[in-house]
């Protein structure tokens, strides 16, 4: 396991070393340690009595600039503990410690893994705020909210019961379905009918994914739509068996097996537009969940202007995707639309005289003209092999899925300065941080800086509907809620002069100019803010689609030199700016005061 990477590029080990904390002679050791146990440096450097977990907490904490929490003086809530399963705390090092509204804020030891964080706001529905706690506490308060050792559990449990306790053993069997009465029921009238309309009214509402899940004494149906869930109806309970079985036929399943998770696809002609919905099942302690992604080729919009990607971004990136070789990169996490972007930038480039390959998991459109491939690494097709394979077959374009490792990584850098062009995504906070990640995973400076043609993050955020929009001033709740303050300036929110010129050429659709004299030391309290006041057309939530907020950094010569000399995001973050990149908070408050998105979600989705 490799020491951490600070949000500065350079490894934790070093930076202490530097700041005089720890010994060259203590990393040694520690590392050494690491080889032995599995453990990260900083668990290994406490246990091994190098260095005060505070002071390294607090090192972590300014380098990730992060808030860390000292758990030793903190008492975490059972209630809090139970909304993150055991299972899942432990195998990544997190605790939930207070919930705020929809904030759940968590300890973590590595709070830059998105994957993590957004499998937390998966299980939990809470928006997940993470601080950095240290290494070694955090194990020994999650093995005191979520485990004990063996023996010490069994002796607590046995001084808790004595030896009167009156325990009798109950047989836990699963449900008894009559297979005559099912086979019945499911291509019974009422059954068809229910879920033909659901699959329907789904496509209509413009939902993302349908979530059938079973409770213990109710069953609950649920839409995503604008990325935010929505309770649609309460089948009864004795449809549950018939309707779970009803989605397996479609879908090709084995309608016999409940006890493992299982995959397939339903493809429908809905009036003239055929939907294809991917299917996944999954065993819960009350019957089988069914969550259906609905793939709507006829919603798969290839036009990234229309998500609000800013001209120069917009320029920048169809001239790196123009070139005959290198390699562009989108980055965020699950769900923030990186797929659709790549899928875009493909659109522009797929020509007849141009051979595209990719390789996807899943392959969610298909694309006429380019040749998409499903990896399947139960069967070895993984990501690198399918890459191999590619370079064999004379390509001009290659799209890998997702950079996961430096077996992946190395073959498609090779890809790109051998005259091929190729699109990945990564997941990283931002788009600097991609190149501090490229080089953590072991390839080489002179590679990355030869290779790379662009980054790109991106962000989702919801749009305020167009119906119900208003002017609104900032209240105490919003300013609390935000973390902001009314005196705060743009300058304090390090936007550059640039980025500040660009926000005075942007102007509400069909409305005056925004504001006619804008500059640094306008204070967050001058800046026009609007909402939705609720109306029939969203649903009273005053949010209706989605916006994307873009930060796209090209390869200047200043960000080049600055990768081969192997410095830290922040150096290369400062240069993109200085060079003309908005950053995402500044491309989010772009869209903010053009009345586009709230200033909350834009706060929620991206950092300063």
């Amino acid at each position: 396991m490799a020491a951490p990477v600070a949000a500065s590029g350079e490894r934790i080990g070093e930076l202490l070393i530097r700041e005089g904390l720890i010994t060259r002679e203590a990393l040694e050791k520690a590392l050494h340690e690491q080889k032995n146990t599995g453990m990260r440096l900083g668990y290994n450097l406490v246990k091994l009595g190098f260095i005060d977990e505070v002071d390294l907490t607090r090192m972590l904490a300014r380098q990730y600039r992060m808030p860390a929490v000292d758990l030793s003086n903190f008492e975490v809530d059972a209630r809090i503990a139970k909304l993150i399963p055991p299972e899942l705390a432990q195998r990544h090092l997190v605790l939930p410690l207070k919930r705020e509204g929809r904030t759940l804020t968590v300890a973590m030891a590595d709070p830059s893994d998105l994957g993590v964080i957004d499998d937390l706001k998966f299980i939990t529905r809470y928006d997940i705020f993470p601080v950095i706690a240290g290494e070694y506490t955090l194990r020994n308060a999650i093995e005191r909210h979520y485990g004990e050792a063996p023996d010490d559990a069994l002796q607590n449990l046995l001084a808790d019961i004595g030896d009167d306790g009156d325990v009798e053993v109950v047989e836990d069997r699963e449900e008894e379905v009559n297979a005559t009465a099912l086979a019945a029921a499911i291509d019974d009238a009422p059954v068809v009918k229910l879920i033909n309309g659901l699959l329907t009214d789904a496509v209509k509402r413009g939902a993302s994914d349908i979530h059938f899940e079973c409770y213990e004494h109710e069953m609950r149906v649920r839409y995503r739509i604008d990325g935010a869930l929505q309770e649609i109806m309460k089948p009864p309970m004795k449809l549950k068996a018939a309707l779970i079985s009803r989605f397996k036929i479609m879908a090709n399943l084995n309608i016999a097996e409940r006890r493992v998770p299982q995959d397939g696809r339903i493809k429908l002609k809905i009036g003239k537009k055929v939907i294809d919905y991917r299917v996944s099942t999954l065993p819960t302690l009350f019957g089988e969940k069914v969550v259906l992604r609905i793939l709507d080729k006829g919603n798969l919009t290839l036009d990234l202007e229309k998500f609000g990607i800013e001209p120069r971004a917009e320029h920048d990136l169809m001239e790196a995707v123009s070139n005959p070789y290198g390699m562009v990169l989108v980055t965020g996490p699950t769900g923030s639309g990186k797929t659709t972007t790549l899928y875009s930038a493909l659109s522009k480039v797929n020509n007849i005289d141009v051979n595209i390959m990719t390789a996807e998991d899943p392959v969610e459109y298909n694309l006429y003209g380019i040749n998409q491939v499903l990896v399947r690494t139960d069967i070895g097709l993984s990501f690198a092999a399918a890459l191999k394979a590619f370079l064999r077959q004379d390509p001009n374009i290659i799209m890998i899925g997702e950079i996961r490792d430096l077996e992946t990584g190395g073959i498609a850098i090779k890809a790109a300065l051998t005259g091929h062009l190729v699109m990945s995504t990564l997941h990283t906070n931002s788009a600097p941080e991609t190149v501090t990640r490229l080089l953590d995973m072991g390839l080489e400076p002179f590679n990355v800086a030869s290779a790379l043609n662009l980054v790109l993050a991106q962000r989702l955020v919801r749009r305020i509907c167009n119906r119900c929009r208003e002017r609104y001033e900032f209240g105490d709740d919003e300013y609390r809620a935000t973390k902001l303050s009314p005196k705060m300036t743009l300058g304090d929110m390090h936007y550059t002069d640039e980025a500040v010129q660009n926000m005075k050429r942007g102007a509400v659709a069909d409305a005056q100019p925004i504001v006619a004299d804008f500059d640094l030391n306008t204070r967050i309290e001058q800046l026009p803010l609007w909402r939705g006041r609720g109306c029939d057309a969203c649903a009273g939530s005053g949010l209706k689609g989605r916006q994307g907020l873009y930060e796209v950094m090209a390869m200047t010569p200043r960000v080049r030199k600055l990768i081969l000399q192997n410095v830290g995001a922040v150096e290369i973050r400062e240069a993109a700016i200085s060079d003309g990149m908005l950053t995402l908070r500044m491309d989010g408050l772009l869209k903010v005061m053009k009345g586009i998105t709230t200033l909350e979600q834009v706060i929620r989705e991206t950092a300063a």
